[in-house]
């Protein structure tokens, strides 16, 4: 393979030349149907109430925001989307005030999630075996002793941050022993997440130096795999698209990429808001802790989870100018496919506003819709179901802080960056 410090440089010099960019529109929103921007401070806090609002005066809404951006939020209209490869690429999935240039199709930067027929079953194909069930499986004894250990940290507090004490910390681990990276660099993960999803409105220069960083962090841990290959998930993209060109280095790094940033926030996120949940609803809880515990209201309790609080929104950029169901959307438009407004559709799902845990007819969208499904889905799954029930054995009794507020991520994953709660011990 070619040498790595000089494709990542030459990759990095088209990128920066690459795109247009947009001054950022700062400031409050004036109305959600003309002028939304997912990283405002309400859109953080509760959704909820925005998505019912637009659905029925503006089911799928407009902003000049990041250069022109649509907001589907009734489960017909993303699923539409998500399935129209034809006239919504997904060259890029993170809305900024930077367009990605067309030429990035059909691979993206971070394939196979950036990536457009046909190339994008290309790039899927060679890690659909690394997240099959069986090989998820290899993972759940180490995952749920490191939740122990977790928990056994926190003996003798009575206050606790669910988020950062716990939840976010899960993932990390996970997502560092299948690439084969240093545990230890788990701060570096999250202000490489930080950047990628939460600094959409960052200054240019900032956006790019992140990125810079992200690339560099990536060439130090291709360079040990290359040179001293192991039995992980590095070394098998590596050797996967090992075609010595710059453009297999880049297709592994980016998917490398993707795993570091998406393969981590997204559960930490659905973990931590399903706790959330559980100390806001005591009745909940103590079905879920209730002795002997019934495994399969575990199950449908997580596909709740994961239908009521979705973490993820993607994103698509339209191809060509079309008038879409009344909406004239332009060429290069962003759209926001808002999986967590699909899963709050009322015509989709009976009391949809409702969080039912052993509700059985559940065909979320959780994990998206269409080709680009989450191939994560069973480590995800895997992850909050160990997470749940080691949290849930070992500390049965939590409530919120009233003292300290939850504090929510904005932008395209949602989940709580902090969540304080009192843990109740009981004596005797």
């Amino acid at each position: 393979m070619s040498d790595v410090k000089r494709d990542f440089e030459g990759f990095r010099q088209r990128m920066r030349a690459a795109g247009k960019y947009y001054e950022p529109i700062t400031g409050p929103v004036s109305d959600w149907a003309s002028d939304f921007d997912h990283t405002d401070p309400q859109w953080a806090a509760d959704p909820f109430p925005i998505w019912d609002d637009l659905r029925q005066r503006c089911p799928v809404a407009h902003t000049e925001r990041y250069g022109g951006t649509w907001l589907p939020v009734r489960h017909a209209d993303v699923s539409a989307i998500a399935y129209d490869s034809e006239h919504f690429s997904s060259r890029s999935v993170v809305v900024a005030n930077r367009k990605p240039p067309r030429e990035l199709a059909p691979v993206g930067g971070f394939p196979p999630i950036s990536s457009d027929p046909p190339y994008h079953m290309e790039a899927r194909r060679p890690l659909l075996p690394a997240f099959s069930p069986q090989r998820v499986g290899r993972y759940e004894e180490s995952t749920r002793e490191y939740c122990h250990s977790l928990i056994d940290a926190l003996e003798g507090r009575s206050n606790v941050d669910a988020a950062t004490d716990y939840a976010q910390d899960i993932p990390v681990r996970v997502i560092s022993d299948m690439l084969g990276f240093p545990p230890e660099d788990g701060d570096q993960f999250r202000k490489f997440i930080h950047h990628v999803l939460e600094g959409v409105n960052n200054p240019l220069e900032q956006r790019l130096a992140g990125f810079q960083e992200l690339f560099a962090y990536l060439t130090v841990q291709i360079e040990d795999h290359l040179a001293n290959p192991r039995d992980d998930l590095t070394t098998f993209l590596l050797e996967s698209y090992s075609d010595d060109t710059e453009m297999g280095l880049m297709r592994a790094a980016g998917s490398i990429g993707l795993l570091l940033v998406a393969g981590i926030d997204t559960t930490w996120s659905a973990i931590g808001s399903s706790i959330w949940h559980l100390a806001t609803h005591d009745d909940d809880r103590r079905r879920l802790t209730a002795d002997p515990r019934d495994p399969e209201l575990v199950t449908t309790a997580i596909e709740e989870f994961l239908r009521a609080y979705a973490p993820v929104t993607m994103a698509r950029i339209v191809v060509e100018d079309i008038e879409w169901r009344g909406c004239p959307m332009k060429a290069d438009d962003w759209i926001l496919l808002s999986f967590p407004a699909a899963n709050r559709d009322p015509e989709q799902f009976e009391r949809a506003d409702e969080v039912i845990i052993d509700r059985r007819d559940n065909r979320h969208a959780a994990f998206g819709l269409g080709p680009h499904r989450c191939l994560g889905s069973h480590l995800a799954r895997m992850e909050l179901r160990v997470a749940l029930e080691t949290w849930l054995d070992r500390v049965p009794e939590f409530s919120l802080d009233p003292d300290r507020p939850t504090l929510w991520s904005a932008g395209q994953i949602r989940g709580p960056r902090s969540l304080p709660v009192n843990i109740h011990r009981t004596t005797g």
